[in-house]
């Protein structure tokens, strides 16, 4: 018989002695004071947010607390007012995120979760937060695996990481060893009311039709799972970071990965493609190894691998850079927009009449600096109109106004996710 993932207590309430054992063993992190970076959590009202944010206050006192209301129901106002009010009897200050944006209809689960963590991510960056602490609990993980079991999501089977580094922010998990019941414990132990989302007992979502089906043996098996997998992931995440440095492949400020003559193995290439095309999980390693066996030029999940010359007088190599039909349409240009989720335009000027968009073709040879004309089609540009008038990367603009605009490269998903998947029970 398999231990309890669940942890030794069960479903009795977490302690406080036990949860700052965990977040020692997730750090470090900065002092406890008032001049350090605060420790951010997202707190929705909810149990399991709630309990976070009262072991979090008994842990450290220097935290900041953010209330996404997504403006979905009518009282979703009147509850993030009242999840402000208990934040701040705890002592944790805490800050209201309004989304206006969303609007019922299909998919409103993952645009959702997308816009939250949008706000999220601006609100740390704004608040000098380098890591967010996240609510997600044991029975979250096994719902999680069960999803994605169903839809045979391979690589997904790891389930949520402890820790993932992202570009800007830690996301640390640190309840992924307590169960939903002993979280609520812990509430009623302090003494502490919570509101839990009524479209968490809706059953046209299928979390939650997963979770109303799932025996507490299930979500043990399920969690087991999830500790195996993650001991894979991070194998294979280590053997793909030292193909990496062994094989030479590097990153363009352009948005391409040059990858030599030679290609890399299936599983490293998921993993670049994965990164450049910004998908939320690599390609099927199947469909990635007929890529490779191949050996030629083609195209995979928002990708193209070519081969190419990245300067004059070199001799062609494998690139693997965005393709063109998969990339997001013009945007309205603004300093700190980001187009095709990989550039962030840095400028101060005046960018009121124009928009962000893929260079194209049509470019000059004498303006291409030597590269193809596929490779500079990717590059980000500002266009007025139909005109297309300046392309940072490449080094010339139509306007002199605009020759101090510069785009970042700032892909959206790192090759490999940096995480932490071993447990780390509550013991």
């Amino acid at each position: 018989m398999m231990a309890d993932p669940f942890g030794p207590g069960g479903d009795e309430a977490v302690s406080s002695t036990h949860f700052n054992r965990i977040m020692t063993r997730l750090g470090p992190w900065s002092p406890d004071t008032p001049v350090s970076g605060q420790v951010a959590l997202a707190v929705s009202g909810g149990g399991d947010s709630l309990a976070l944010a009262w072991l979090a206050r008994q842990w450290r006192r220097n935290l900041v607390a953010f209330v996404v209301d997504h403006g979905l129901r009518p009282e979703s106002a009147a509850e993030a007012a009242a999840t402000l009010r208990t934040l701040e009897k705890m002592g944790i200050a805490a800050r209201l995120l309004t989304l206006t944006s969303l609007q019922p209809g299909p998919g409103i689960a993952e645009r959702a979760r997308k816009a939250r963590y949008a706000a999220l991510t601006k609100a740390c960056r704004q608040a000098g937060s380098l890591s967010l602490l996240l609510g997600h609990q044991a029975d979250d993980q096994a719902e999680t695996i069960a999803m994605r079991r169903a839809r045979g999501d391979g690589a997904g089977l790891a389930g949520m990481a402890w820790i993932t580094e992202q570009a800007d922010i830690r996301l640390v998990r640190p309840l992924l060893g307590a169960s939903r019941l002993s979280l609520r414990n812990t509430l009623r132990q302090a003494g502490i009311s919570w509101c839990d989302d009524p479209s968490n007992e809706n059953e046209k979502a299928e979390r939650v039709r997963v979770r109303k089906r799932l025996t507490r043996q299930e979500c043990s098996d399920l969690i087991l799972m999830a500790v195996q997998a993650g001991e894979r992931r991070q194998k294979s995440e280590a053997r793909i970071v030292a193909e990496l440095v062994h094989a030479g492949i590097s990153f363009s400020s352009m948005g391409w990965v040059a990858l030599g003559n030679r290609l890399p193995s299936s599983e490293t290439l998921a993993a670049l493609i994965r990164c450049v095309g910004g998908s939320s999980y690599p390609p099927s390693l199947r469909a990635v190894a007929v890529l490779v066996d191949r050996n030629r030029a083609g195209t995979l999940a928002g990708t193209r691998l070519l081969r190419a010359r990245l300067t004059p007088g070199q001799a062609e190599e494998w690139i693997l850079t965005r393709e063109p039909a998969a990339m997001e349409g013009a945007v309205p240009a603004r300093s700190g927009a980001v187009w095709d989720h990989r550039f962030a335009l840095q400028y101060d000027g005046d960018l009121t009449e124009f928009t962000i968009g893929a260079a194209g073709n049509g470019l000059k040879r004498e303006r291409r600096a030597g590269l193809s004309a596929t490779l500079c089609a990717t590059l980000p540009a500002l266009w007025r109109g139909e005109q297309r008038v300046c392309i940072p990367h490449l080094g010339f603009c139509d306007e002199l106004a605009l020759q101090e605009a510069s785009f970042r490269f700032t892909p959206p998903v790192a090759v490999t996710t940096h995480a932490l998947w071993s447990p780390l029970p509550l013991v």
